[in-house]
């Protein structure tokens, strides 16, 4: 009678056979698609796993593996800075959701708008990511950025004179609103753009002179003596107003605003120093911010809110 054939080059009893072919199976290259169901707030109802055959198996995320091959980013996210008011506004009505909200940061020194496109929902309790948004941080204009640089500083009569005539277009004439209110409230004349070209211009050809002293007239403005007669063009007395107005833009290409600005001089061993002083400058920038604030939420349809958003770093 024949022999069994040999396996592996000898003959095995059923045992061995029954393990040889486990064995195997283990050692099968292979992967199946498996689902994991989960529970649990903002998590979904289930999510694919790759269960990988082999001597040890073990389950894998079919995550990483599908990003490589993905077409289109899994969600909006990144900040856009942007550079002008309007351009803030165009932005954010192109993203928004019924959703978004702006946030007004209004630190006169570092104000801001954002647009939180994917805030959180007004109901319910889902989290969203607050990770796409819309920065506009009020970047200065250089007529604001001139102004601040020497404000408080004190100048010499040539600088001061040639400062006024580099800056005229800045300036404009008081609103009737505003000579009521300021001269009464600093005791002094607002000077109109053409009082100032002729303060500049008569203390422009009177830079050698020698100044003996300077009196208050009773309407506020000031008037300095020097050692020869103190006359302008047309043979006056030259005044030194105590107030004039700015009309520009505080923000690259922002709309203008109204800011009142003190004149100041001091008389001492025949040299006159002149300096002025930005009154409230965080008024004026605080107004401007808000103004812009309320115009973005009328032009977006969005609510707003003044302060920060959250960070999306989870740190508070």
């Amino acid at each position: 009678m024949a022999k069994p054939d040999p396996i592996a080059g000898e003959l095995k009893s059923q045992p061995d056979h029954i393990e040889a072919i486990a064995k195997l199976a283990r050692e099968a290259a292979g992967i199946d698609i498996a689902e994991l169901k989960l529970a649990g707030k903002g998590l979904p109802e289930s999510v694919p796993l790759a269960r990988l055959h082999g001597e040890s198996p073990e389950f894998d995320s079919l995550k990483r593996l599908a990003e490589e091959w993905r077409l289109h980013p899994e969600r909006k996210t990144g900040t856009a800075q942007i550079d002008t008011l309007v351009s803030f506004i165009d932005l954010t009505n192109r993203h928004k959701t019924a959703d978004s909200v702006i946030f007004a940061d209004t630190n006169w020194i570092a104000p801001a708008l954002t647009t939180v496109v994917d805030y959180h929902k007004a109901e319910g309790t889902d989290a969203q990511w607050l990770k796409h948004r819309v920065h506009y941080a009020f970047p200065l204009s250089e007529q604001w950025k001139t102004w601040v640089a020497t404000n408080g500083k004190p100048m010499n009569q040539a600088d001061f004179a040639q400062f006024i005539e580099d800056n005229i277009a800045d300036l404009s004439s008081p609103e009737a609103l505003e000579v009521t209110d300021f001269e009464a409230k600093f005791a002094t004349k607002i000077a109109t753009p053409s009082e100032l070209v002729a303060l500049s211009r008569g203390l422009a050809v009177r830079v050698e002179s020698k100044a003996m002293s300077s009196v208050v007239l009773q309407s506020g403005e000031g008037e300095i003596i020097w050692d020869e007669v103190h006359q302008g063009a047309d043979g006056k007395k030259l005044k030194v107003p105590g107030l004039f107005m700015l009309q520009i833009p505080l923000f690259h290409m922002g709309e203008t605003q109204r800011v009142p600005v003190r004149l100041r001089y001091r008389v001492r061993e025949g040299s006159t120093t002149w300096f002025y002083q930005i009154y409230r400058p965080d008024v004026a920038v605080t107004e401007r911010v808000t103004e812009d604030y309320e115009a973005a939420m009328l032009e977006t349809g969005l609510p707003g809110f003044i302060g920060k958003p959250e960070p999306t770093d989870g740190r508070s």
